[in-house]
């Protein structure tokens, strides 16, 4: 009895959150750092800030990460990335471009950077940025995130 109690239970949990309707939530997706940030606490923790929508609070340690560790371009990435989610294209710009310089198929740094172009309605560039996804990793989700981006856009 006890343990069917905990089947139905499990089981009612499992149905009320599948009925739950799904929510989209801009995160920095690239989740494949260099294996230094892998193992970096600080990187891990400034991340999770990142995906968790704490931008603003999260570019104050990112900047003190890219004083440690100069060019790292995941972190020049994640600095991109806040800096245009609170509303700084340009400084977002700058950051993407030298975290490409560091690391010219960075997928993350390439969607962001194709997303940004899109929110400045520069879809050729953005194309740009998908061409070089492709190259680097084929059909995977950053390609086929930006590739539905720049679809939606040329719909509207």
């Amino acid at each position: 009895m006890r343990q069917s109690f905990r089947f139905s239970l499990i089981a009612g949990a499992l149905l009320s959150v599948a009925a739950l309707p799904t929510v989209s939530i801009a995160f920095a997706e690239d989740d494949t750092p260099t294996p230094d940030n892998a193992a970096n606490p600080d990187y891990k923790a400034v991340k999770a800030q990142v995906d968790a929508g704490a931008y603003q609070s999260a570019l104050t340690q990112l900047m003190a990460l890219d004083k440690e560790t100069p060019n790292d371009p995941d972190i020049l990435n994640l600095i991109g990335f806040s800096l245009r989610k609170t509303g700084h294209p340009d400084q977002a710009l700058d950051y993407y471009g030298r975290a490409l310089a560091q690391k010219p198929d960075h997928l993350g740094a390439n969607e962001y950077l194709g997303e940004l172009y899109l929110e400045l309605k520069q879809p050729a560039k953005a194309q740009e940025r998908l061409a070089v996804l492709e190259k680097a990793c084929g059909d995977c989700e950053e390609f086929r995130e930006l590739k539905e981006k720049i679809a939606q856009q040329a719909a509207n």
